[in-house]
């Protein structure tokens, strides 16, 4: 009787370790997001009042810093984000603004500008 609890707890050990591959889900764009250049930036709406998606296009996987400029061209927030080749689908949360005219700029390792838009913090 032993043996066949060893043996049982044994087999349940097994298979619990075997491993599981997950396949990621596809990512579904919105029309409001879609673009049709390889790289690039765009939100879901140029007036923003707490948070609004963005897609950030990209013709390879790398890392790129997102920063918000203020109306006099200060950056007033920065964020690096690894992307991966294609969309990928963020959220932009802006509850820390004041309410004014801002511009959201995606830049990669090396400095160079990706994209460039504009939004009003409502």
């Amino acid at each position: 009787m032993k043996n066949i609890c060893i043996i049982a707890v044994m087999a349940v050990l097994f298979m619990g370790c075997r491993k599981v591959e997950v396949a990621p889900i596809p990512q579904t764009i919105s029309p409001e997001l879609t673009m049709a250049s390889t790289a690039g930036i765009k939100l879901q709406t140029v007036f923003v009042t707490s948070e609004v998606a963005m897609n950030i296009k990209s013709d390879m996987a790398q890392t790129v810093t997102v920063r918000i400029f203020d109306i006099a061209n200060k950056v007033v927030s920065r964020e690096t984000v690894n992307v991966k080749a294609g969309d990928n689908i963020v959220k932009v949360y802006t509850n820390a603004l004041p309410s004014s005219a801002y511009r959201i700029g995606l830049f990669d390792a090396k400095g160079n500008q990706l994209g460039i838009t504009d939004f009003n913090k409502l």
